[in-house]
């Protein structure tokens, strides 16, 4: 097997077991904020004994251990915003209001490092929106005041997911270039520490109810910030960007996908062409040039 092909299979992989953390977030059956506090906390204890077993731990400046509570603080806004999103509409359009991070790190790069803005990418907004309309535009007056909140946090976790990712290249770039593991876990422990505060002051339950919520915690932070973040991170650098951006598609279809399956959600026939077309506005928008970095996966 050739060297690309594995990196391929490595990607979709990835992407696909990260589609499975809103279907857990669901299975696990305690408050959003706490699910995302044990997802980071099981997660990161799981990525250090995995870095300590291949003896890639290293140490890091301590001016990084500060950069990292940018990231840190972005995605534990992430996870407060997106599992309430999720609770509310469902994993499947949480997850795809979720990748509109795009979007914003395209505007990041405009207002933030004067990059101009092309043509795919405004042929991206419209696809996209034009998606969003045929997903929600028919029954937006009769959605209920909760499930209009979970559209507008779900596109908030766009903007908080797409914070994450420069926090997290800022972070990088303070560090050992061969360090990016260990600024990943130390960002993940530190974003554990912010929802637990979160947490507290919330005054929400940090009781795991049953041995299926323990399993749904534990796969979650297993898959979504060990096993997943591996695979793609290993084959990020083997691929095109555009290769990259089309099996991160997996993870929003995916979803999608699981909701209609596992929790009968209904799903008109201009649903799913709403879905296509806002899969391809992302990933219009989403490509890049050879020489800028490709997308991190959630």
């Amino acid at each position: 097997m050739s060297t690309d092909t594995r990196a391929v299979l490595a990607m979709a992989g990835g992407a696909s077991l990260i589609s499975l953390t809103g279907i857990l977030v669901r299975f696990a059956d305690v408050p959003p904020t706490i699910a995302g506090m044990y997802r980071m906390l099981f997660g990161g204890l799981m990525l250090g004994a995995l870095l300590f077993l291949l003896r890639r731990a290293r140490s890091i400046p301590a001016v990084a251990w500060w950069v990292c509570l940018w990231p840190a603080a972005a995605f534990a806004a992430d996870l407060w915003l997106w599992h309430r999103s999720i609770h509310a509409i469902g994993p499947g359009l949480a997850t795809l209001l979720a990748n509109t991070q795009v979007f914003f790190m395209v505007a990041a790069g405009v207002l933030l490092f004067g990059e101009r803005l092309s043509p795919r990418f405004f042929l991206g907004v419209l696809l996209a929106f034009a998606g969003l309309v045929l997903i929600l535009g028919d029954g937006w007056a009769s959605l209920a005041a909760e499930a209009r909140l979970g559209v507008w946090m779900g596109l908030a976790t766009g903007v908080a997911y797409a914070a994450y990712n420069l926090g997290l290249k800022r972070a990088q770039t303070t560090a050992d270039p061969r360090a990016g593991e260990v600024i990943l876990l130390v960002s993940t422990l530190q974003c554990a520490a912010l929802l637990a505060l979160a947490g507290l002051v919330e005054g929400a339950s940090f009781a795991i109810p049953d041995s299926r919520s323990l399993l749904a915690l534990l796969a979650l932070g297993l898959i979504g910030q060990c096993l997943g973040w591996v695979l793609i991170g290993r084959a990020l650098p083997r691929l095109r960007v555009a290769t990259v951006g089309l099996l991160l598609l997996l993870q929003p279809l995916l979803a999608f996908l699981l909701d209609v399956l596992l929790f009968d959600r209904p799903t008109a026939l201009h649903e799913w062409l709403g879905v296509g077309l806002s899969l391809a506005g992302i990933f219009l928008a989403g490509l890049r040039a050879p020489a800028r970095p490709p997308p991190v996966a959630r």
